[in-house]
């Protein structure tokens, strides 16, 4: 199985040099592919990538664009098969159409394939480099290994990463095991597992508020465009990525925790842009990075050879009694305990939400159920059709 193993490393100042020129030229190169395919596609025309191969050819020989032959043509070949992969997913309908870089916003990044780089001796040398790069090697890499893939890039922070991707035969899925647990997340409890327990919303950005708040006014302060205002940006990037490496290895312990102890993880498919609408919750909804947490459960489980499982969002995991199945007509965000009127179970509003996903979940993989409950338009049956109610007729 192929992995990308990060690590941070510290550049000498000829190497930012030359980094800062190659993000420069991706980023003029991937723009001006896009205006030309842009382009094409008014007059209804297709541009793929050999014939935006071509063009960069053709720009290098020109005099205003002549310092593009100063950077490694790697980076730049590689930042059209971004562009054209762009493209593929907009067709595809998987993503949007394709957005111009900006020198402030996108990400500074650049990508080297086999013969942008030279990987000897535990020692990585890039394309226009004589020495090779000084990396804090905070993880081993697996024997043997051999990179066919590096990228670099710098954050808001100014902190420089490298990113290998190798081949890493250490990846072994577990033992099968009979464990299926259902998680329900919330922002009190960042989750709550169907076997009752709930862990703890850390809340980084809450902790780390204060600071924030601090850094970004002594951001409006500054002139626009100065030095100070650089400087000063840099220090609120700083906090928000110290708020996010918390919050990300904080993620990366649980997610790893669940799918090493279930084969079954039932989750529910929440609408996160959607939810982040609300005005009051906001903050609160980001902090706990849901998303984030999902993207990391699912890439594991398929690493380990688990399955996860997704139900809908009109799911009523909250409202429905997971003894015996009534389905109650209404449940505010503040009630938080409630007692089923057909059987007089009291129930904890996220435990009972994770027992109910587990037990659909389950309906799915068994039954071959629809996630999807049945409404307005027919196929697929509803998952809360396959277990009759217990309640007496």
């Amino acid at each position: 199985m192929k992995r990308a193993f990060k690590y941070r490393f510290h550049p000498t100042e000829a190497q930012t040099a030359e980094l800062s020129r190659t993000f420069g030229g991706v980023r003029k190169v991937y723009n001006m592919a896009l205006a030309a395919r842009t382009e094409a596609w008014a007059r209804q025309e297709r541009v793929n990538y050999n014939q935006t191969s071509a063009m960069l050819t053709a720009w290098k020989k020109t005099e205003e664009l002549a310092f593009l032959s100063h950077v490694s043509s790697v980076p730049l070949q590689q930042c059209l098969r971004h562009l054209q992969a762009a493209f593929t997913n907009f067709f595809a309908k998987r993503a949007k159409y394709p957005r111009f870089k900006s020198r402030k916003k996108s990400r500074r990044s650049a990508e080297y394939t086999t013969s942008g780089f030279r990987f000897r001796d535990g020692k990585l040398t890039l394309a226009k480099m004589t020495e090779p790069l000084d990396i804090v090697w905070s993880r081993p890499l697996p024997v043997d290994a051999k990179p066919s893939t590096v990228a670099v890039s710098q954050d808001a922070a100014g902190r420089w990463f490298v990113s290998l991707l190798v081949e890493d035969p250490s990846v072994v899925p577990p033992s099968a095991t009979s464990q299926a647990v259902g998680v329900d997340v919330g922002l009190d409890h960042l989750l709550t597992l169907s076997t009752g327990e709930k862990i703890t919303n850390p809340r980084y950005e809450r902790r780390d508020r204060v600071r924030l708040a601090r850094a970004q006014r002594e951001l409006s302060r500054k002139a626009k465009g100065s030095n100070n205002q650089a400087k000063a940006r840099r220090k609120v990037a700083k906090v928000h990525a110290r708020i996010a490496d918390r919050r990300r290895d904080h993620l990366h312990k649980l997610t790893t925790r669940l799918v090493r102890e279930n084969q079954t993880i039932v989750i529910e498919d929440l609408t996160v842009r959607t939810m982040v609408r609300n005005r009051n919750l906001a903050r609160a909804i980001s902090d706990a990075a849901w998303a984030e947490f999902r993207s990391l459960l699912e890439y594991k489980a398929a690493w380990y050879g688990r399955e996860v499982i997704a139900m809908d969002r009109f799911f009523p995991s909250s409202r429905l009694c997971s003894a015996c199945g009534t389905l109650a007509r209404s449940m505010p965000l503040h009630v938080r305990t409630w007692t089923c009127d057909s059987c007089g179970t009291t129930h904890d509003r996220d435990v009972n939400a994770a027992k109910n996903l587990l037990a659909a979940g389950l309906a799915v993989t068994v039954c071959g159920a629809g996630v999807r409950p049945q409404r307005s338009t027919p196929g697929g049956r509803s998952v809360m059709k396959q277990k009759p109610s217990q309640r007496e007729p």
